[in-house]
């Protein structure tokens, strides 16, 4: 059974995210980006409240912004997704999780060392130049289910 509820655009728009934000961080590195998407749609809490699909977590705006910045910025978030990503982002959607994106939120390349909280949220780990941040158990529950 799936992690998640998809259609098959969505798995384009996962894989075409996964690229463009973790492309040079090798598969293991666009995983954990799709595992964050995975569980901020799962999550019903905090800044991702009410996201019911995909597509909700992937153009969803905080403060006047896209979250992603691949989103906002382009780049090749609007390239055709390639069939590996495409496999990649349906293993991600079925069963893949693994630390250090087990249960973030949250990911950004601080282009320095990760700082121990985001936004009060611990550190979780680091995956080559992202770093990864979950909630507290007791603020969001629906980021620690599977």
């Amino acid at each position: 059974m799936a992690r998640v509820k998809y259609t098959d655009s969505d798995v384009d728009l996962v894989a075409r995210m996964m690229r463009a934000e973790a492309e040079g961080e090798g598969k293991l590195g666009m995983l954990m980006v799709g595992n964050v998407i995975v569980n901020r749609l799962k999550a019903n809490c905090l800044d991702f409240r009410d996201l019911r699909s995909i597509s909700d977590v992937i153009f969803q705006i905080q403060g006047g912004n896209y979250s992603f910045e691949a989103v906002q910025k382009g780049n090749v978030f609007y390239n055709r997704a390639r069939e590996s990503e495409r496999k990649l982002a349906k293993q991600t959607l079925d069963y893949w999780w693994e630390h250090p994106s087990k249960h973030a939120l949250w990911y950004f390349n601080p282009y320095a060392p990760c700082p121990q909280t985001w936004y009060d949220q611990p550190f979780t780990g680091q995956y080559k130049q992202h770093c990864y941040y979950e909630p507290l158990p007791d603020t969001c529950e629906g980021a620690y289910r599977w």
